[in-house]
C-alpha cells in the first residue's frame, strides 16, 4: 500500500452481536467520537460474532445499524477492514455500503513514518494444524460460493454449530491441558518471523488471540516488535473483567487506549 497516515486507531475482535448491547453501544460511540480524531481506522477482523453472507444484513436490523455507523465513519476518516476468522465472508456489498476498503491479510501500512504489518492473526497460529487445514478449505472461493448458495436459515445453523463446537473444544482443552492449549492457539515465532521477512518489516500488529500486549521478540538473527489487539466485551462482568481498547499510533509512538474509561 502507498498510503501514509500521520495517525491511526486499530481495533479487532469486537464480536458484535445483538446479545451484547453494551459492547455494541461502545462501538457506536467509538465510530462517532473516538475514531474521527485520527486519519485512518483499521478494523483487523472479527467485527461480528459471525457473518454468513452480505444478504443476511437485509434481514438483521442490528447489522444494518452497524452498517450505518461504519458508513457515517467512512465519510469522516479513511476506514480499512481486514477479514477475521468469524467474518471472512464479508463481501463487496457490505464493503460498498459501509465505504470501507478491504485489505489483504497480511498487509503493510505506513503510519506516522513507520511501517507496520497488519494481520488478523489466525494465520499465524501455525501450531494448530487442524485449524489451518480448516482455514485453508473455507477460504477457497468455490467453497464460499457453494456455502452462500445455501438458504440463509441453513447458513446460520452451520455457523451456530461451528461456534458451539469451537467453544466446547476450547473449554475442554482449557480444563485439562491449559498450557498445551495456549501454545496451540497462540501465534508462533516462526510464523511471525516469516510474515515479517516476506513484507520486509520489523513491526507486527494483530488480533485474534485476545491477549493484548506488546512483545519484543527474537528468532535467530531476526528481531521485531509485536502488538496484540484486545477483544471487546462489556456485557459479561460476572465472568470476565470488562474490556475494550484500541491501539493508537501517532508521531509520539504506539500506545493502548482504554475505551472503557474514555
Amino acid at each position: 500500500m502507498s498510503e501514509h497516515y500521520a495517525s491511526a486507531l486499530l481495533i479487532s475482535d469486537l464480536h458484535l452481536t445483538p446479545s451484547m448491547p453494551l459492547t455494541a453501544q461502545r462501538f457506536f460511540d467509538f465510530c462517532e467520537k473516538d475514531a474521527p480524531q485520527v486519519e485512518a481506522v483499521f478494523i483487523l477482523g472479527d467485527l461480528f460474532e459471525y457473518w454468513v453472507g452480505d444478504d443476511a444484513a437485509l434481514h438483521s436490523p442490528f447489522q444494518q445499524e452497524v452498517q450505518r455507523a461504519l458508513a457515517s465513519l467512512s465519510t469522516k476518516v479513511k476506514t480499512y477492514y481486514l477479514h477475521g476468522n468469524r467474518d471472512f465472508l464479508i463481501g463487496t456489498d457490505f464493503l460498498k455500503n459501509t465505504g470501507m476498503t478491504l485489505l489483504p491479510d497480511p498487509t503493510k501500512m505506513t503510519i506516522a513514518s513507520d511501517e507496520y504489518v497488519l494481520s488478523h492473526g489466525d494465520s499465524l497460529c501455525t501450531a494448530d494444524v487442524g485449524y489451518q487445514v480448516f482455514r485453508g478449505w473455507v477460504r477457497k472461493p468455490w467453497v464460499q460460493k457453494l456455502f452462500l448458495k445455501l438458504p440463509l436459515l441453513w447458513r446460520r445453523a452451520v455457523a451456530n454449530h461451528l461456534r458451539s463446537k469451537s467453544t466446547i473444544q476450547y473449554q475442554r482443552a482449557e480444563r485439562f491441558t491449559p498450557e498445551a492449549n495456549f501454545a496451540k492457539t497462540n501465534v508462533t515465532l516462526a510464523a511471525c518471523a516469516a510474515t515479517l521477512r516476506d513484507l520486509d518489516s520489523d513491526k507486527l500488529i494483530h488480533g485474534h488471540t485476545h491477549l493484548p500486549a506488546r512483545h519484543h521478540e527474537i528468532l535467530g538473527e531476526q528481531e521485531w516488535q509485536r502488538w496484540v489487539l484486545s477483544d471487546w466485551d462489556l456485557d459479561h462482568p460476572e465472568t470476565i473483567l470488562p474490556k475494550a481498547s484500541a491501539l493508537f499510533i501517532d508521531a509520539n509512538g504506539v500506545r493502548y487506549l482504554d475505551l472503557i474509561k474514555a
